[in-house]
């Protein structure tokens, strides 16, 4: 195997050639070798250490930028490829051992401190600025998530594989040459992260901003400790200088022992907003912007001028007072707003009064009674990356099993729908001058009653865009969507689509009302029903339609819900699985099995998978051995009421799937 050497003969020429081709390389894939380190490092990390770390590593990766000689071994075919393929590579390896190196802590090293590389000042160094990413979308989420999953060999595989293009083979050499303690197991763990996101990671790495580390925003560290840090330390310099002023003169002035003097107290609150700073956006800006989300919200509501009550709702938000425990959604930051939230409503709501705020990332519902007594209340929630939809309503007065919501400027017509009856048509609501609905059902674990509402936005927005909001306890409402079964011979659906149309609104009346799919919102953003297969039933048991129902929340995981519907009943859920990528973007294959009775009192044994699956296996539970196995993507076999089975299944790609998604073999 031919070796490249970073090492500088002495008197040689090629030498500072190399250094050359070396730097050439790095100039032109800068932002590549930095995406590559930022993606290895791990994330425990931060991102704003992990930036900082990336540019780092790749700055630092020239020949002669460490001392001492470093050699790499490198693919030979690339090695033929010509001189700037070598001095990339060269690149990598280097980028790639000191970015695994960063991510094996000493043994016996505390989890909470950082690794010694990390407490050495290097450059580039930031201060008073934290730097981080944008963020992406719900996938790129998921893929953050799976890639903070497996190993820092795994994700150099990976990243190798689907954003540089290597095959296998020179992914191999470039992590034996950067040290990799176990590449084949980094090898077959990329293989089984390659699986299960799909092509589509490939185009999320390369375009995404979740994971460029070259376009970054800034935002400042926290002003308040920075603040209190420098008072701190010009009060422990004047300790010091009044100290050793006293010790000098001691020898000749004798001070009386006196006690503690009083020490300056460090802050522990925050500093509250006044309501001069609060944002207000002018009431036609929705209908002007190409951001349709909270900010396009104007100020609403007869008490946006009332300066004592906006006061109460910023101090209680940004210093809750003894007896108030404000109320966070799940993965809600629990920090004081900034400097200068937004202000989307103040006013009275039946006896309480009411004012809604949005500080970029967060809604805040802040409530008070307007009479003497009764408690003062604070909720909130996280919104960031809302739409047209997801921001269209927020929940302003939850009591006596009703909603009250405030709709979004954009909303044209808004009715309630009975989730439990899909034949009834939806009933006009009625909806106040400044966006304030009459009481809507609370939507109950049956679905009983008009608790859904069906909204239009404005032809100004989007042209003939219905859509559904499920109130299920949150600030937000849930979006609730559709994805409907495969039709022979067309191309799949790619994206979820309005749970407006018959087929949709069936489906949601067996699987939210009795099937478990709404039950429990905290967080939740938004929940797709996926109907991914049908199949008839022996014994004249008619068809069943097998449906995942997956719960996006604003944070990105998602929980999914696994359905099994026949004629005449209600959804039945067969399985269930949290903090997952299954029926996703990066997870679209999936294969599951439940034990059903039919009109003949004989039971059998049911499978069905998605799309791609081309066939089923049984396998009995405790022997191993092989029960069943058909051909196609649904399965029916006779089996005891109490068996226990295992389930996987083949795919059109020549891999194969178990019932946890996971998937092995070709990709």
């Amino acid at each position: 195997m031919p070796r490249l050497s970073f090492r500088r003969p002495p008197g040689a020429g090629a030498a500072g050639a190399q250094v050359l081709l070396a730097e050439s390389a790095l100039v032109e894939r800068y932002a590549d070798l930095v995406r590559l380190a930022y993606l290895v490092l791990p994330p425990s990390m931060g991102r704003h250490r992990r930036v900082l770390a990336a540019h780092g590593l790749v700055q630092r990766a020239l020949p002669g930028g460490r001392p001492g000689p470093v050699r790499a071994t490198v693919p030979a075919p690339r090695r033929k490829a010509g001189g700037a393929d070598a001095a990339l590579d060269l690149l990598r390896v280097e980028v790639l051992r000191t970015a695994l190196a960063r991510a094996r802590r000493p043994r016996r090293w505390p989890a909470r401190l950082a690794t010694p590389a990390d407490l050495v000042p290097r450059l580039p160094f930031v201060v008073g600025l934290r730097l981080f990413p944008r963020f992406g979308g719900v996938e790129e989420m998921v893929l953050g998530q799976a890639l903070a999953g497996v190993s820092a060999d795994a994700r150099a595989v990976f990243v190798l594989r689907r954003l540089d293009g290597l095959p296998d083979t020179a992914a191999r050499e470039l992590l034996r040459a950067a040290g990799s303690a176990d590449v084949e197991a980094a090898v077959r763990a990329a293989a089984r992260l390659d699986a299960s996101a799909g092509a589509q990671a490939a185009t999320a790495l390369a375009a995404s901003r979740e994971f460029d580390a070259c376009t970054v925003q800034a935002r400042p560290t926290d002003l308040l400790r920075r603040r209190r840090r420098v008072r701190l330390a010009g009060a422990a310099g004047a300790a010091v200088l009044l100290t050793v002023a006293a010790l000098t003169v001691a020898d000749r002035v004798t001070v009386p022992s006196e006690g503690p003097r009083d020490a300056v107290p460090a802050r522990s609150v925050a500093a509250v907003p006044r309501p001069v700073d609060l944002v207000r956006t002018p009431p036609d800006a929705w209908a002007r912007t190409s951001r349709v989300d909270f900010t396009a919200w104007p100020a609403r509501g007869a008490r946006t001028d009332d300066e004592a009550l906006l006061a109460r709702a910023l101090t209680v938000w940004a210093r809750p007072p003894a007896g108030t425990r404000p109320a966070y959604s799940p993965a809600t930051a629990e920090d004081p707003p900034p400097a200068s939230p937004r202000l989307l409503y103040a006013g009275d709501v039946g006896d309480r009064a009411v004012v809604l705020l949005f500080d970029g990332m967060r809604l805040a519902r802040y409530g008070e009674p307007l009479g003497p007594e009764g408690p003062r209340t604070l909720d909130v929630s996280r919104a960031d990356d809302a739409d047209v939809t997801t921001a269209a309503a927020v929940a302003v007065d939850v009591r006596d099993g009703a909603t009250r919501y405030l709709l979004a400027p954009w909303v044209a017509e808004a009715r309630t729908r009975d989730l439990s009856r899909p034949n009834v048509p939806a009933r006009p609501l009625t909806v106040a001058r400044d966006g304030l609905t009459a009481p809507v059902p609370t939507l109950d674990g049956d679905c009983a009653g008009a608790g859904v509402l069906q909204l239009r936005s404005s032809s100004r927005i989007v042209e003939d865009h219905a859509f559904l909001l499920a109130g299920l306890g949150g600030l937000s409402p849930v979006h609730l969507t559709y994805t409907p079964l495969p039709v022979r011979g067309a191309p799949p659906a790619r994206q979820p689509r309005e749970a407006t149309g018959p087929a949709a609104l069936s489906a949601w009346s067996r699987l939210g009302c009795g099937g478990g799919a709404l039950r429990g919102g905290g967080g939740v953003r938004a929940v797709n029903a996926w109907d991914f297969a049908e199949q008839r039933l022996p014994d004249g048991g008619g068809t069943a339609v097998w449906t995942c129902s997956r719960a996006d929340t604003w944070r990105g995981v998602g929980d999914v819900r696994l359905s099994l519907r026949t004629a005449g009943a209600p959804a039945r859920a067969v399985a269930s699985e949290h903090s997952t990528a299954a029926c996703s973007r990066f997870g679209q294959h999936i294969v599951v099995g439940a034990r059903w009775r039919s009109p003949a009192g004989r039971w059998y044994l049911l499978a069905a998978g998605s799309r791609a699956v081309t066939g089923i296996t049984v396998t009995e539970g405790r022997t191993g051995g092989v029960s069943a196995s058909v051909a196609g993507r649904t399965l029916a076999v006779p089996a005891p009421r109490d068996a226990r089975f295992r389930v996987t299944a083949r795919l059109a790609t020549g891999g194969t799937l178990d019932e946890t998604g996971h998937r092995t073999g070709r990709r």
